[in-house]
């Protein structure tokens, strides 16, 4: 099984191990709850022999059995463990999508669950949403739920709460640019990440060129060097193939010409525009 995320991040481990203490106070709630309703999906990697592929017909249940738990989580009370229930349950999500043979059989439907509880039970985990762009957008192909979704966030989340909040309002002014197409929300969503990124220490350097980025949305839409912009950072910054090679068709859609450096790496050039 390949992990598609491979950078996992260090901040969340370091949560994850210093949270392990709460964590068997969380135990103690699920055990309560009953183990095998919110067990998650760990059980579809152990079954069988070692490496044998799992017959189409369990791994689907497997996933209508997990669709259930989720649903229960949204409505069984928490007993005040609600960042750990939200830690543990981005576990699972974890483990779910980097399944690479059960999705091939299943899909990545359950990925908005999964953050449909992540993000109402602790809306102010910066780290999820990144996580949350690519799996409902690109791989669910549900830009308009990631956007819903990273709402939550941008609701519950300040500069003061967290110095990196403004990456929310940053990624779903990607969606909304790249993926529904709404040049308006974009520009808006650009200025809030602007607002937001001022007063840290990235703002120097962030804040302008959002700015300019909402300023360019306004008076041209389809502005194509903005697009050429947004979908290169989308490249640059993942290193998940589907998500590279949907941006790379898009930027060669925008006429970009591909490069290669003295690294045998690609880089993308777009052409001066004839007027």
């Amino acid at each position: 099984m390949e992990v598609k995320f491979a950078e996992f991040s260090q901040k969340w481990l370091s949560l994850l191990v210093s949270g392990a203490i709460g964590l068997v106070a969380l135990a103690g709630v699920v055990t309560m709850q009953g183990s095998e309703r919110l067990g998650g999906m760990a059980g579809v990697a152990t079954q069988g022999e070692k490496n044998a592929p799992l017959p189409a017909a369990v791994v689907k249940q497997a996933v209508q059995q997990e669709a259930l738990r989720l649903q229960l989580l949204k409505s069984l009370p928490t007993f005040g463990f609600n960042n750990l229930i939200a830690d543990w349950t981005f576990i699972q999500f974890l483990q779910y999508f980097g399944d690479d043979e059960a999705r091939n059989v299943t899909g990545y439907n359950l990925s908005s669950k999964y953050f449909d509880v992540i993000t109402k039970l602790d809306p102010r985990r910066v780290e999820i949403y990144p996580f949350l762009a690519v799996s409902v957008s690109f791989y669910q192909a549900k830009p308009e739920t990631t956007v819903q979704l990273m709402e939550r966030g941008t609701n519950a989340l300040s500069p003061q709460i967290h110095p990196d909040a403004w990456q929310v309002w940053r990624h779903k002014g990607l969606d909304e640019l790249l993926l529904l197409g709404n040049a308006r929300e974009s520009a808006r969503s650009h200025e809030m990440a602007a607002d937001w990124v001022e007063e840290t220490p990235k703002g120097k350097q962030l804040a302008p060129a959002f700015r300019s980025t909402a300023q360019f949305l306004r008076r041209d839409p389809d502005s194509v060097p903005v697009r050429f912009a947004a979908w290169s950072s989308v490249y640059y910054q993942t290193n998940d193939r589907l998500v590279r090679r949907r941006a790379k068709e898009a930027l060669l859609r925008l006429g970009t010409q591909v490069q290669k450096d003295k690294n045998g790496e690609e880089r993308f050039v777009l052409p001066p525009r004839s007027n």
